[in-house]
């Protein structure tokens, strides 16, 4: 693999990371959110919203399975080699998607519905991409749950 001088960035392999090309990494996390997205409709999850804003936070998709709601927090790695992308959501980033979730339920029926906080963990690499679902990963207090 060939190194040179980035523009401005110092030395950088030939094939940017995903982390130095942001429109190379938002498509990556769109397809993320796809495949977590048709993942859960296969296991009979309806998926009611995705990409949830509020000033505080995001949520990626808001599902219903049944009677409960799960926010569902997307995160994708092109390897393992650093851990998988669900050791990526520490508490600050569950308190977010809690805030961002908080405010997706005030303004479509309350807090008075049944809800959780989940993580789809999108692993590319060859020759698919590996999807695993984390069902409870942390509550509402942002605490970690089951990995």
């Amino acid at each position: 693999m060939a190194l040179g001088l980035g523009s401005g960035l110092g030395l950088v392999h030939e094939d940017m990371s995903l982390l130095q090309d942001p429109d190379e990494r938002n498509r990556r996390g769109r397809e993320a959110e796809g495949l977590a997205a048709r993942h859960l409709s296969a296991l009979g999850w309806e998926v009611i919203a995705r990409n949830h804003r509020s000033r505080q936070g995001e949520v990626d998709l808001v599902c219903r399975e049944g009677a409960e709601i799960h926010f569902v927090e997307v995160r994708s790695r092109t390897g393992e080699e650093q851990g998988g992308p669900e050791e990526t959501v520490g508490r600050q980033k569950a308190r977010r998607v809690v805030a961002a979730a908080t405010d997706w339920a005030l303004r479509n029926g309350g807090l008075e519905q049944r809800f959780r906080f989940d993580v789809v963990a999108v692993t590319f690499g060859d020759p698919e991409p590996r999807v695993v679902l984390f069902r409870d990963a942390f509550d509402a207090d942002g605490r970690p749950g089951h990995w």
